[in-house]
């Protein structure tokens, strides 16, 4: 399968805000949050960081976004979406192993607990629970090296 990356640009900004938004209202326990703050939080993360994000692109169409970059000792795979029309394809597993290729430190990630699909992706591919909280988990893919 062919994918290319593309830089995203403060016009992915709102279509990745929705897809947050929309994982947090599938996932989250509402009670356990201050619902308002989590999104704004989110607003603040992805505006600020739209230069690590990346377009993954498909046959010429954007099929998704993937945000990979370094988080002190590690490197954490962070809102990787793919949209609907293009689940269940491989794209998600490609786009993890691309990660898992480009370093050798150990990868992390957190997973909703209720996402039961990609909670049994990332483990399928390695990936190993180092904690659990209440609505999430962390998921640590060791490097070998």
């Amino acid at each position: 399968m062919k994918l290319t990356y593309v830089p995203a640009t403060k016009n992915d900004i709102e279509s990745l805000i929705q897809f947050n938004k929309e994982l947090i209202d599938t996932y989250e326990d509402k009670t356990l949050i201050d619902y308002t703050k989590v999104l704004e939080w989110v607003h603040h993360k992805i505006e600020n960081h739209i230069h690590d994000y990346s377009r993954i692109i498909k046959e010429d169409q954007i099929v998704g976004y993937v945000h990979f970059y370094e988080f002190e000792d590690k490197m954490e795979l962070d809102d990787l979406y793919i949209f609907p029309a293009f689940r269940n394809q491989g794209i998600g597993t490609e786009v993890i192993k691309k990660c898992l290729s480009e370093t050798n430190r150990d990868v992390m990630l957190y997973v909703f607990n209720k996402n039961v699909r990609a909670y049994a992706l990332y483990q399928k591919l390695g990936f190993q629970l180092t904690k659990k909280m209440p609505t999430r988990s962390i998921l640590v893919f060791h490097q070998k090296g």
